[in-house]
């Protein structure tokens, strides 16, 4: 059995990633998200363990000094970070691990694990993006207008990363991350170790 892949996943808010990703775990066996520790306050239908694993601040702390972490952030007066301990060993079991962060989180995992695949998800265009962003109906216009220059913004480091998905189509988006997926699982040592005996039968002489 081959380890499995790291993928991170970025986008700009209301480019639809959660909801991809959601598909591809339900869609693809062995594939998991990592679920980062936060300092914030569970919200109403969260659950501890499966959005996040809620800690206060100290607990965190207290893993940021232990080296714990593989990146760790401050957002809105709030700590996230990514278990090293949870990701590898996700990867040594066998599965693809979906890691959900920023261009910059997403930097920081590049220099430690250089095996990592990366992904950024954009919209159709810019008008779609303000649409979905109004749709959903929770923050005001200058919120909105605040979200789309922040969008603006993180979309010009689409270079650092390996793949882009453009999601117009919702199935079609899917259906090319889910490839990206199935594409590296056929590389040249994995399907060697995974079917050694296979392929090995298939170059015995035939008598």
């Amino acid at each position: 059995m081959t380890k499995g892949t790291l993928y991170i996943i970025s986008a700009p808010s209301g480019a639809g990633k959660t909801s991809l990703v959601r598909a591809i775990v339900e869609t693809l066996p062995n594939v998991v998200v990592s679920v980062s520790h936060t300092t914030r306050k569970m919200r109403v239908g969260e659950v501890d363990g499966r959005d996040y694993h809620f800690v206060d601040s100290q607990q965190f702390q207290a893993m940021v000094d232990n080296g714990d972490f593989l990146e760790y952030a401050s957002v809105f007066g709030n700590s996230y970070g990514t278990s090293r301990q949870h990701i590898q060993e996700q990867l040594d079991s066998g599965n693809d691990v979906i890691l959900e962060i920023d261009w910059q989180g997403a930097r920081q995992i590049r220099q430690l694990m250089s095996a990592c695949r990366s992904i950024f998800i954009v919209p159709p265009s810019i008008p779609a993006l303000r649409e979905r962003l109004q749709g959903r109906e929770q923050d005001s216009d200058d919120v909105i207008e605040s979200r789309m220059r922040e969008a603006v913004s993180e979309m010009t480091h689409y270079p650092e990363f390996d793949y882009i998905v453009i999601n117009d189509d919702f199935e079609q988006a899917r259906d090319e991350l889910a490839a990206i997926f199935v594409c590296h699982r056929m590389r040249l040592d994995s399907q060697q170790q995974n079917h050694a005996e296979l392929l090995a039968g298939l170059l015995e002489p035939i008598n």
